[in-house]
């Protein structure tokens, strides 16, 4: 693991998100721009980020098995985390912000922020193990994440399409497919997705510093929710997880993988889901800036206790 290049990470996110609040304060990146680049980023990006992660790499029996067991281990990391945020967000009085609580505390902004974490700690293999916790990401997303959100609204609902289809799962499905089967692909097919894919990191924090540009620091300091969802999404989560898979006994790679996705900040789809089904989308705004901003200072000592732990195996 070279810190010398996770620093330099994080240290070029933190000033991606000072140039998003920075243009976000001179109009430059305004609430239209900021919702027609999500969209972009949804839609367009996030897709070949998770594809390009996929293709090119090697489909031998130790990549497949390994594969494979980080979406049984993301899948596992959502049902601890889904349990502790719902006993978490209970102290929330508001309705609405509870649900959005609960929802930060859970879902982690785990590809646009955690692939070039993880690519600065594994290399290339990171992104690669990324891609198949994406998978977990979003099956949790599009099911229990709507149902989180469908509580007392009779206009929001579940169903196997929305949970099956979506701009998360399909390109999954595609990106495995073509990982399993080795297609080879032309270079400017591989070169295109790259690009695309690179899009992501630097245009989702844009996003995110404009938003937070937008919100009045008084708002965030009188806002209950946004200090728990902070004290509970990047230290609680990710100590509590990391402590779980060091006691299980699963390998040092896996503890450190857990404990990065687990440290990230709330997932910007809360935004998204904000906007489109008008639950407290200034909130929803809040914590992903706040969580985004403070997981500068955070990321580095949760991942040395992850490290920690692993070298005093019981």
């Amino acid at each position: 693991m070279s810190f010398t290049s996770l620093l330099s990470t994080i240290a070029t996110l933190a000033l991606l998100l000072a140039a998003g609040i920075t243009t976000g304060k001179l109009k430059i990146i305004d609430e239209v721009s900021t919702a027609k680049l999500s969209t972009l980023i949804v839609k367009l990006g996030q897709p070949f980020l998770i594809i390009n992660a996929l293709i090119g790499i090697e489909a031998t029996p130790e990549n497949i098995r390994s594969g494979f067991l980080i979406l049984l281990l993301g899948l596992g990391i959502h049902i601890f985390m889904a349990i502790l945020a719902h006993l978490f967000a209970k102290p929330i009085k508001g309705f609405d912000e509870r649900k959005l609580t609960e929802f930060g505390m859970l879902f982690t902004n785990c590809g646009f922020i955690g692939f070039p974490i993880l690519e600065s700690i594994f290399g290339e293999t990171g992104l690669f193990y990324g891609a198949f916790y994406v998978v977990s990401f979003h099956l949790f997303t599009w099911t229990w994440g709507i149902a989180i959100l469908a509580r007392g609204r009779e206009d929001i609902k579940i169903t196997p399409k929305k949970a099956l289809i979506n701009f998360g799962t399909i390109p999954s499905l595609i990106g495995i497919v073509l990982f399993l089967t080795g297609l080879p692909l032309p270079e400017f097919v591989t070169d295109f997705s790259a690009y695309i894919a690179g899009l992501c990191t630097p245009i989702s924090m844009l996003i995110t510093g404009a938003n937070l540009s937008r919100r009045g620091m008084k708002s965030m300091l009188t806002n209950p929710s946004v200090y728990l969802t902070n004290a509970v999404r990047l230290i609680v989560m990710p100590l509590a997880v990391t402590t779980a898979l060091w006691l299980i006994g699963v390998p040092d790679y896996m503890v450190v993988f857990g404990c990065v996705m687990a440290a990230m900040p709330t997932a910007a789809v809360i935004t998204m889901f904000g906007e489109l089904y008008r639950i407290s989308p200034g909130c929803a705004a809040e914590l992903v800036g706040s969580t985004s901003l403070l997981s500068v200072a955070t990321l580095l000592p949760v991942i040395k206790f992850a490290e920690f732990l692993c070298q005093h195996r019981l």
